[in-house]
């Protein structure tokens, strides 16, 4: 299908984001307001935009205990209030864990549908080095120092009332006949692919590299460092190495080698209508043809992508062929994997929603077609994903985004779907169209 513009399709005029730092590294002091007001200022300066011209914030991050103000921080107030954006902006920041900077974008473009906003800085930051140990239970009661117990809530990293998202998805991985060995394999590519685009130049398109300072106890800067690549990147990876790595938390396949980090990081977009680009005289990265936010029962994760998309498909005519690039978050290897075989599975693709909705939330839904699934995987995350990127994850959704549409810019522009799965198996999926031979790369 030839994509038909309209002057009230909804654009992407910038799309940037810091590099991804690894837990307890170089970005391990950064501030999150800080961190979020670089990812603004960078999206801001890309375009030459004057800040006065964000008519709303919508930003993702999902955790507080972080924050110098833990009770309601109005992270996204602070974060745009330092990369200088009028304190007359109005701004939201929620959670809605990895899907959160996709979805910054389907809240957006509903605010300038409505003609309430024209233009809208998104995005999200998050930051795992700097969440703090928690002391809970205190307030009402005296205890002496030798009762406290302390707590690290991102250990395990999941949700208390239910299983943690690793043995969730290493056991729908083996319901959907995703191997451990295949898994590694994806993990493996993602770090290579990841190594060939650095090597040759992509990244410079969306990563802003970062000036890191370190400072005495007195505020005076000591030294100053330059992270212009994400620090997840394993160079020297063998699938060797990955096989010998163990499941964590008795899951039957998901491992630290086929698993993303806990990482550091923020990626910010400026959407627009495509009139007020015209008027602007901005050039446009990529346009949104289709949105979606789902969710799913809270055990089935790995599936939630390929649901997401589903609902785009069915909701703008397109197929799952005319998709010239594939990017589907690595929250683990299996996720992609597990989605890839539900996107070549003719009947899914074909059935309706809520049938198979319905269905997945009782057993597996198989009989794939293995040549289109060997066949999608060839257009899955070319340039490597969140296994070799990073995911701090209310950042990862715009990360996806940004990633696919430099590289349809590079290959000669047509579409691309994007999905992320979210906490407690939410998911939010988006096609976006890169119009061809014009300002490739």
């Amino acid at each position: 299908m030839s994509f038909q513009k309209s002057k009230k399709d909804i654009v992407v005029v910038s799309a940037v984001r810091t590099p991804y730092g690894k837990f307890g590294g170089a970005m391990k002091d950064m501030d999150i307001y800080d961190l979020g007001a670089v990812a603004m200022k960078n999206a801001l300066e890309q375009i030459n935009m004057a800040p006065d011209l964000i008519d709303e914030v919508w930003w993702g991050c999902g955790d507080t205990t972080n924050c110098k103000d833990p009770y309601t921080p109005v992270i996204a107030r602070q974060s745009m209030l330092k990369a200088g954006i009028p304190a007359k902006t109005p701004s939201l920041y929620f959670d809605q864990a990895c899907t959160t900077a996709m979805t910054s974008v389907k809240y957006g473009a509903r605010s300038i549908r409505l003609n309430e906003a024209d233009t809208v800085m998104t995005g999200g930051a998050t930051s795992f080095s700097t969440v703090p140990f928690l002391l809970r239970g205190i307030r009402w009661e005296g205890r002496r120092h030798s009762d406290f117990t302390v707590e690290d809530p991102i250990i395990p990293l999941g949700y208390k009332d239910f299983a943690p998202v690793a043995v969730d998805s290493g056991e729908v991985a083996v319901a959907y006949d995703v191997s451990r060995q295949e898994q590694d394999e994806l993990a493996f590519a993602s770090h290579k692919n990841y190594g060939k685009a650095h090597a040759r130049g992509f990244f410079k398109h969306e990563i802003v590299p970062l000036t890191l300072q370190k400072k005495d106890r007195k505020g005076k800067v000591m030294s100053e460092s330059v992270l212009e690549i994400d620090e997840q990147y394993r160079p020297d990876i063998s699938l060797e190495a990955l096989g010998k790595l163990k499941p964590v938390f008795n899951n039957p396949t998901c491992t630290a080698g086929n698993a993303p980090g806990m990482n550091d990081g923020a990626a910010a977009q400026i959407i627009m209508s495509r009139q007020a680009a015209d008027r602007l005289g901005l050039d446009v990265i990529y346009t949104i043809v289709s949105t979606s936010a789902i969710a799913l029962e809270p055990r089935i994760m790995p599936v939630s992508p390929a649901f997401a998309l589903k609902k785009c498909f069915d909701r703008s005519g397109l197929t799952i062929d005319e998709m010239n690039l594939l990017e589907i978050n690595e929250a683990f290897a299996c996720v992609p994997l597990v989605s890839c075989k539900l996107l070549s599975n003719e009947r899914f693709l074909n059935s309706d929603y809520d049938e198979m909705l319905k269905e997945a939330s009782v057993h597996p839904i198989l009989d794939n077609d293995t040549s289109k699934y060997t066949a999608l995987k060839k257009k899955l995350n070319v340039n490597g994903s969140a296994i070799a990127t990073g995911h701090p994850n209310t950042s990862s959704g715009a990360r996806i985004m940004m990633t696919a549409a430099y590289q349809l810019k590079e290959t000669g522009g047509g579409y691309a779907a994007c999905a992320i799965c979210g906490g407690l198996s939410q998911g939010a999926g988006a096609i976006i169209w890169v119009e061809g031979d014009l300002n490739i790369i």
